[in-house]
């Protein structure tokens, strides 16, 4: 599959800035994302985890060297992107896997989007070739529509893969190459 260049800058609203996630943000992050375990389907896990947990997780990525961003308004973190290994193995590395979680008052507000475009960046400046994206539930239009967005495109849906909330969900790969992705030999 072959990357879609963004078709028009996207700009910031005037208040918002992104910047690299620092650990002072985890307790707006965990937050965030607790409200997503049990609201949502995005996330399949069922109970909200703690900021110790949060903060282990933070470690782990951040020190694997992979971008973690956060959208700020002032001091309120709005959301947050960050990108992981796709999969441990070796011949994965140049692969990896984002997330993007925004709160629920800064939806629709362009904050998802300017934290995706800057996270495809970050990854591409780091020589990863690929990013997927793992969407939970197949009803999730907003995800499936702001990564159609960023020139992911869909290619798979698997059926009835997660039980939460009372009901069997489905899980969405989308899929983005990065830089030259699979047209040039890494260096």
């Amino acid at each position: 599959m072959q990357g879609a260049s963004l078709t028009r800058p996207f700009f910031l609203p005037p208040a918002m800035i992104l910047r690299p996630a620092l650990p002072d943000d985890l307790p707006a992050i965990t937050v965030i994302y607790g409200h997503h375990v049990i609201h949502g389907l995005a996330s399949f896990e069922t109970e909200p985890p703690s900021l110790e947990e949060m903060q282990a997780r933070f470690s782990s990525i951040t020190a694997a060297g992979y971008p973690y961003w956060v959208a700020v308004e002032g001091e309120r973190v709005l959301g947050y992107a960050y990108a992981s290994a796709f999969r441990t193995r070796p011949a994965y590395r140049y692969t990896v896997e984002d997330s993007v979680y925004v709160a629920p008052d800064a939806v629709g507000r362009g904050t998802g989007r300017a934290l995706l475009e800057r996270l495809i960046a970050e990854c591409e400046a780091r020589g990863y070739r690929q990013i997927l994206a793992v969407i939970g539930d197949s009803d999730n239009q907003p995800s499936i529509k702001l990564h159609t967005a960023c020139g992911f495109g869909r290619m798979a849906v698997f059926n009835g893969t997660g039980f939460k909330h009372g009901r069997w969900v489905d899980t969405v790969f989308m899929q983005r190459a990065l830089g030259a992705g699979d047209r040039t030999l890494p260096i």
